[in-house]
């Protein structure tokens, strides 16, 4: 197959011609790893090839699953793939090799997709941006000096660079929606209980984190969740079984939906004016399209859910601390950990059971606040982003308070950081402040890439929307366990407004 057929094919597609007899797994990943020693250099996406673990699979015979032969790439975060490192981006786990496959990554691979690398991710996928001290900062595609977002930042630049058609993703605060906003791509992050977490975890920040893809087509990401969605062995709790598959789905008109539009910001106190031009353009879309579009946003308690947010945040941070410890059996030394994590880690063990419990609390009663008004609304709409993607460094700590927390957070009054936690994390939330809500009520939430920003561009050009700027994806939440609404309006939204043949500009 020759390259540029293959950046024009979605996984889908690719997968049909591997069963037609028109072109061989292995050509697939001949052209993938050719584009990967391209594109790599420029925005650093991939960080541990594995290439000989997709030849190997070749070799022994790939699964006749959906994906069959389609190359693919994991996020080096988020589950493990036994024989492969896992190091989460931090120096305190270089070396680690699981011995055993997360049920995610198992699933993937009888669906017959050849795993040929691990993709770049922040430090424990703690913040938006993909710029961690081990990895260096991956890049984004449609701008290498701007961030491709995070946590799945890696994933979802190696995508936009068409390296692989699709990556897995997850999604604690935005980390799906998030990258695929900055990217360009389709970005779903599941019901809570949608996909499998298991064997060595039952849940991810108290819930909070969901898994699933960035993808090229809103059908890639339909037909993946139903390779992947299903019973996960000692889970917790599971989301209700779709009627339908969801590839069923985004062949389905979606009908006439009610849906309420937002142009603020969720958890944050300003917005871009471009973010707001394109959530209005997106609602004048949505209206020509025969739905009933309104502006109202869900009710919440600003202030006290950022608290619980941060709250649960550090409790959980401090918690990873101590499991790497017990995977390395031996204690992580401060200079392993960026001083981000160390603050946060520091900050949540001094956090009471007490506290803990009540972030936990709030959160839930959070989610019940919101769920009449998606009684009232079928779909809410409102900007993935409230900012265009950030500069490279953009949210990098001060050198000076870098040295602050390193030496003050171990002997720091409580009280002092919890104070300081608020200020560290007000700028980055401030531009990803619309997408957490949805993680903790555990509602399916997308971003379809719908609009383009000038960010980045000579001041004379005055086109909004424009292939030589940065995507800004538009972001859509539905009732809990309703991602088959969410299916069939993206697939609408991709056949009125195509975003597929978009693609960076090939360094080559």
């Amino acid at each position: 197959m020759r390259d540029d057929e293959y950046i024009c094919h979605d996984a889908t597609a690719l997968a049909e011609l591997v069963r037609s007899g028109e072109t061989t797994a292995g050509e697939l990943l001949d052209v993938a790893n050719a584009r990967l020693a391209r594109w790599n250099p420029l925005i650093n996406a991939v960080v541990i090839p594995l290439e000989a673990r997709a030849r190997e699979q070749i070799r022994r015979g790939v699964p006749q699953g959906p994906f069959a032969g389609v190359p693919f790439l994991i996020k080096d975060l988020d589950g493990f793939l036994a024989g492969a490192e896992f190091t989460a981006s931090s120096r305190s786990l270089a070396g680690f090799v699981p011995e055993r496959d997360s049920e995610l990554f198992r699933r993937y691979e009888q669906a017959g997709l050849l795993i040929f690398g691990k993709t770049n991710t922040p430090e424990f996928g703690l913040l938006g941006t993909t710029e961690s001290r081990f990895r260096g900062p991956a890049r984004n595609p449609w701008q290498t000096s701007h961030s491709p977002g995070g946590s799945s930042g890696g994933s979802a630049a190696a995508v936009a660079a068409r390296i692989a058609p699709m990556a897995h993703a997850g999604d604690g605060g935005g980390s799906i929606r998030i990258p695929a906003s900055a990217c360009g791509l389709f970005g779903l992050k599941p019901s809570r209980g949608r996909t499998p977490m298991g064997p060595d975890e039952s849940e991810q920040w108290s819930g909070l984190v969901q898994r699933h893809a960035v993808t090229v087509s809103v059908r890639d990401s339909a037909r993946l969740l139903d390779a992947t969605l299903g019973r996960d062995i000692g889970a917790p709790y599971m989301a209700p079984p779709p009627e339908r598959p969801y590839a069923e789905e985004v062949k389905r008109n979606p009908g006439v939906l009610r849906i309420a539009f937002s142009k603020g910001s969720l958890f944050g106190h300003s917005v871009h004016p471009e973010c707001a031009d394109a959530v209005e353009d997106t609602a004048r879309l949505l209206a020509q399209l025969g739905h009933e579009v309104v502006e109202a946003a869900p009710p919440i308690d600003r202030a006290a859910l950022s608290h619980a947010f941060l709250v649960t945040l550090a409790a959980c941070t401090a918690a990873i601390v101590r499991e790497v410890e017990r995977m390395r059996g031996r204690r992580v030394r401060a200079r392993e950990i960026e001083p981000a994590t160390q603050f946060l880690a520091r900050l949540g063990e001094s956090l009471t059971a007490g506290e803990y419990e009540s972030a936990r609390l709030c959160m839930q009663a959070g989610s019940r606040a919101i769920a009449p008004f998606f009684e009232q609304y079928d779909v809410f709409l409102n900007a993935t982003m409230s900012y265009p993607p950030a500069r490279i460094g953009e949210w990098a700590l001060a050198r000076p308070l870098e040295a602050a927390i390193r030496v003050l957070s171990p002997v720091a009054p409580r009280r002092l950081m919890l104070e300081a936690l608020e200020r560290f994390a007000a700028d980055a939330l401030e531009h990803t402040a619309n997408t957490m809500l949805f993680n903790m009520s555990g509602q399916p939430s997308m971003s379809v890439p719908l609009a383009w920003s000038k960010a980045g561009l000579p001041a004379d050009v005055k086109l909004i929307w424009s292939n030589d700027g940065l995507p800004l994806g538009m972001q859509f939440t539905a009732r809990y366990g309703d991602e088959a609404t969410l299916f069939r309006l993206a697939a609408q939204l991709e056949m009125a407004r195509p975003w597929r043949d978009r693609m960076p500009q090939d360094p080559s």
